[in-house]
């Protein structure tokens, strides 16, 4: 008998670890105010925890430029404050996945602090270095996603070097083979302390193109992308050559029997391609690559039924062999109360949101705050910490608005987060939302979002079901979850007015309890759903 893997179905809570709790009170969150915060994240439902980055890192961009990659930053706390916050997660049965930022590392990192002295030391090779052209320009047209050109003059060895990101964080050398030895090294170096699983992020960005050909040039009309913006010169190019290459499809498969010699551990990838959905199922086939990715289809700015259709349907025929996993919110975008709310940010519009999440086919992300429909935070430009918004202001106020301390209290100056002025400010809205006030509150979207999640729990159509779309619209989306027998029904209306939705003939419905949505009994040629509800009954016929 085949037993399911534990991350089949499983709801992942991201952690922003500057962000949850400061239990020191300097300000910053902490591995510590993790810890004390194990008891809520579990009355959740929750089955793991995503932990942002903790590593050593001077923080340029906030703990995705690692120094070293097997020590915690002082800001977060100790090794010792890990390995407890795995040991009480454990306890709660709970699991924890890190988050890995294996494709570059900070411009601190002592390999890299070698690697520029000269052209022949020992690491002169583990990075992306690349002579002039000769009129002095770097050697090709790519650029960063944070702005400006991909290569950064290094005088010591009178080259270029590549970062995809910030120049404060080149990029690997993949095609070196001591750094994927020693990358393998420094991800088992986790797997030995007991962590369950590793987010990858910006995995696609591994390899680089070997002839490192130019991108071409993009049409306007399809200037598009995910985890970028339209107006963003990085949207002008085709990225074929400076990221997702064949080659790293190789090191995925040789990080994958790492993983698979530590049982029960799970690799999730962030998947931001040319073609994200084709790029997922490639990175996932096979049994032998990622367990999971997920990537920014969802994480747009329009709401709409048939986008979200369309968006899981084409997944779901191209990921035949990989378990995909869904995120409506992260750190890197708006609220999505804030994307999909518009003018009327509904509770009750927030409950359908993430009950529409957890409905999906696959495993989910979801972003600390959601649980209470926090909206995006407004950020002044005294105030911004993001480098990339401080780069692109006023047109992008950068991700700073989605990482802002949680609110604990309502009742305190910094809701409870800390008791010192903190990293990034805590807006009043923010605090008429706070745990405090939803907490006893049997309407709150915290407590809708506890009851749906336990409620899911003992529903296995719903964590391990097939998806079959029966209707979709702008402002709504209906689809069955089936899992042998049992066949749930799952209608979702966004919109602010009640819908009569057309179902095929013959639907017989039975009242489903215990979800705190709305049922129905009976047939139902047509489905009468309320304004922003959640509708959920089971089909008898």
């Amino acid at each position: 008998m085949t037993t399911t893997p534990w991350w089949r179905g499983a709801v992942v809570y991201q952690v922003y670890p500057r962000s949850l709790m400061d239990a020191n009170n300097d300000g910053i969150g902490d591995i510590p105010g993790i810890i004390s915060k194990l008891d809520y994240i579990a009355s959740l439902g929750v089955d793991a925890i995503w932990v942002s980055p903790f590593f050593k890192s001077p923080m340029k961009d906030f703990g995705y430029d690692i120094s070293d990659y097997r020590d915690i930053d002082p800001i977060f706390g100790t090794l010792a404050d890990f390995d407890e916050l795995i040991a009480e997660a454990h306890k709660r049965n709970i699991k924890i996945i890190i988050d890995q930022v294996l494709s570059h590392t900070s411009d601190q990192h002592a390999w890299f602090l070698e690697s520029r002295e000269s052209k022949d030391n020992a690491k002169a090779d583990w990075y992306v270095w690349a002579d002039p052209q000769p009129d002095g320009t770097p050697p090709n047209n790519w650029l960063a996603i944070f702005g400006g050109s991909a290569w950064e003059w290094e005088p010591r060895r009178c080259q270029y070097y590549l970062h995809n990101f910030l120049k404060t964080q080149p990029d690997l050398n993949y095609h070196c083979p001591q750094v994927r030895e020693q990358i393998l090294q420094e991800v088992e170096f986790w797997l030995k302390r007991g962590v369950d699983g590793l987010r990858l992020d910006a995995i696609i960005f591994c390899f680089h193109d070997k002839l490192l050909r130019s991108n071409p040039a993009k049409p306007e009309a399809e200037r598009r992308g995910r985890g970028f913006r339209e107006d963003n010169p990085y949207a002008f190019q085709r990225h074929l050559f400076d990221c997702d290459r064949p080659e790293n499809l190789e090191f995925l498969e040789s990080l994958r029997k790492l993983m698979d010699r530590y049982p029960g551990t799970v690799t999730l990838g962030e998947i931001a391609s040319e073609d994200s959905l084709k790029t997922m199922a490639e990175y996932t086939a096979g049994n032998s690559r990622l367990h999971m990715a997920y990537s920014f289809e969802l994480l747009v700015d329009n709401l709409s039924g048939s986008y979200i259709r369309e968006t899981v349907e084409t997944l779901e025929k191209n990921l035949l062999e990989g378990w995909p996993c869904w995120a409506i919110g992260n750190h890197d975008v708006v609220r999505f109360m804030s994307r999909w709310g518009g003018k009327d940010q509904s509770p009750q519009l927030a409950k359908t949101l993430n009950a529409m999440l957890f409905s999906l086919r696959g495993s989910v992300c979801s972003y600390q705050g959601e649980e209470l429909g926090l909206i995006e935070a407004p950020i002044q430009q005294h105030e911004l910490q993001d480098p990339y918004g401080i780069t692109f202001w006023p047109r992008f106020k950068g991700r700073d608005g989605c990482r802002t301390p949680m609110p604990w209290n309502h009742t305190e100056t910094y809701a409870g987060f800390s008791q010192v002025k903190t990293w990034l400010p805590v807006p009043g809205a923010h605090k008429e939302q706070a745990v405090s006030l939803q907490e006893n509150d049997p309407s709150s979207i915290l407590n809708a979002y506890r009851q749906f999640m336990h409620w899911r729990k003992t529903q296995p159509a719903l964590r391990l079901g097939d998806i079959d779309f029966v209707a979709d619209g702008e402002d709504y989306l209906v689809f069955t979850r089936r899992y042998g027998d049992d066949v749930l029904l799952c209608a979702f209306n966004f919109s602010a007015q009640e819908k009569t939705i057309d179902l095929p003939s013959g639907y017989i419905l039975e009242a489903v309890e215990g979800h705190g949505c709305t049922t129905l009994g009976g047939q139902y040629p047509q489905l009468p759903v309320a304004a922003y509800a959640t509708l959920i009954a089971r089909v008898v016929n």
